[in-house]
């Protein structure tokens, strides 16, 4: 792996202060991950940030990923003793919705009732919403409220102070802004990121991200690149199948020379879109770090 990519704006920063300094109002942190990429999208630093909060796993974008494959990063998290939902944020379906809210009343159950018996019938249970940028957050927070209270974007870094929006009367949800960590010790874990849109497309070259991509999808399954781009990628030599996608897709530029920028940007547009199909970066039986 020859791309190093690091992203952590200053505005990260004073992200993981104001989490660190709201933690002790929060009763159970909800950690949205990627379902493409779920061990990727973990920020190691809410690990140590929540302490020993109670904490739900969402696998955000399921909708994007082998469901397969979500359904043994499921089992994956769960033997790690986390509630985990798998869950499109975009799909206005009511039913993970309420699996998500009866988890959370059932982890806090003990607490309420101890609320109860101090003559504290109605108040709520204070849930933080936390995880990488462009995870779809606030559009988790949006549908699970029901309202649009918070602002929304497809792109990192939308979010940038603390939100509180209420779910009935039962929940208080703060909404934290997108926060990575200051270095990715695994060149690959931020080629995933960049691949995914949680870390800005101004720090990297599209070109050779996209044959990491590349490279990616071959070792996966060849026809992911067969059934879009209708091309055969038989070759080692990732600059040749981009030039082949880019020459079948007619993208060109003068003196007949294959646009390559144009081939690679589409390429991860129709990734991050989903018009290569349901695809998975990640499998736990092929993670080290699953193990």
């Amino acid at each position: 792996m020859d791309m190093q990519i690091q992203w952590y704006p200053g505005h990260m920063t004073k992200t993981k202060r104001m989490i660190a300094a709201n933690m002790g109002i929060i009763d159970v942190v909800i950690e949205l991950l990627d379902a493409r990429v779920p061990l990727a999208s973990r920020n190691p630093d809410i690990d140590s940030l929540a302490g020993g909060k109670k904490r739900v796993l969402v696998l955000n974008k399921a909708d994007l990923a082998n469901e397969k494959i979500t359904a043994l990063w499921e089992d994956f998290f769960r033997e790690q003793g986390f509630f985990t939902l798998p869950l499109n944020s975009t799909d206005n379906k009511k039913n993970d919705t309420n699996k998500l809210v009866a988890a959370l009343k059932n982890l806090m159950r003990e607490k309420v009732e101890q609320q109860k018996k101090r003559g504290r019938i109605n108040a709520p249970i204070r849930a933080m919403v936390v995880g990488i940028p462009n995870v779809g957050k606030s559009t988790f927070i949006n549908r699970l409220s029901g309202r649009a209270g918070a602002t929304v974007a497809d792109r990192p870094g939308v979010t940038r102070g603390r939100q509180w929006l209420k779910v009935g009367g039962e929940f208080d949800l703060m909404d934290t802004p997108g926060v990575l960590w200051p270095k990715f010790d695994d060149p690959l874990v931020g080629l995933k990121l960049a691949c995914t849109g949680a870390v800005s497309d101004n720090v990297f070259d599209k070109i050779t991200l996209v044959t990491h991509l590349l490279e990616i999808f071959v070792a996966l399954d060849p026809k992911i690149l067969q059934n879009r781009y209708k091309v055969e990628p038989d070759e080692s030599d990732m600059i040749a199948l981009l030039e082949k996608i880019g020459n079948a897709r007619g993208f060109k530029m003068k003196g007949n020379i294959i646009d390559l920028e144009r081939t690679a940007i589409t390429i991860l547009d129709e990734f991050r879109g989903g018009k290569l199909g349901r695809v998975s970066l990640e499998s736990p039986d092929a993670s080290p770090d699953a193990n």
